[in-house]
């Protein structure tokens, strides 16, 4: 089969903008699931069973299920319910919801690893409750877990082709468009696949060299 480097130029305005669409996806994503796992994470350690049980059901019951059920499910079966969004804004809270009961473990084991002496510590001090994690525990913790929360940022980005099921035109929604249009499917495809690999990698590389500098 003939490489054909017209495909590959054909192709590009395609690349960009699917690029700009799955960086869009990643960066929101991401922060919806820093954000809501943290959020998890805290209502898994409240005082009563009657939070703790439902955010349990409901974090276990979303990582139990694959994120495709997820997305047809929110994209396809709540707009029957009178809930109606955009694809990607659907692919973004999928991503995001689904992730984030991932990122509540990691956060877990952060706050699980603050030394028992830090908690008495600042009882000692008589710090409120919510100055005892805002200034105490989570800074210790999060320190902790910044390596695990940029491997999921990886997983994330790996998952965002998973959206062309709603036509979300992300780099793999662009691809299959453009081999569609011109019957041309080892250029694009190809260059989805270098790309995913020059971004993975590096930020693979970044990953660790952080995880050695928290770890001093």
């Amino acid at each position: 089969m003939k490489w054909d480097w017209n495909a590959v130029s054909g192709f590009m305005p395609y690349f960009w903008d699917g690029l700009k669409v799955t960086l869009q996806i990643l960066l929101l994503g991401s922060l919806m699931s820093f954000a809501l796992g943290l959020v998890w994470a805290l209502l898994m350690r409240a005082p009563t069973r009657w939070v703790r049980w439902p955010v349990g059901v409901v974090t276990e019951f979303v990582r139990d299920t694959p994120l495709l059920v997820q997305l047809f499910f929110l994209f396809y079966v709540l707009p029957e319910w009178g809930l109606t969004f955009s694809a990607l804004t659907t692919g973004v809270f999928a991503i995001g919801l689904h992730y984030s009961t991932y990122t509540m473990q990691v956060y877990r084991a952060g706050i699980e690893a603050v030394p028992v002496g830090q908690w008495e510590a600042a009882t000692a001090l008589n710090l409120p409750v919510r100055r005892t994690w805002t200034a105490v525990i989570l800074p210790q913790a999060i320190r902790r877990v910044v390596p695990a929360l940029g491997n999921y940022v990886i997983a994330m980005l790996k998952d965002t082709p998973i959206l062309m099921a709603i036509t979300v035109l992300e780099l793999m929604g662009q691809a299959r468009l453009f081999s569609q249009d011109h019957y041309q499917f080892t250029e694009p495809i190809t260059v989805i696949g270098v790309a995913f690999i020059l971004i993975s990698y590096p930020a693979s590389l970044l990953i660790r060299a952080l995880e050695r500098r928290l770890v001093r």
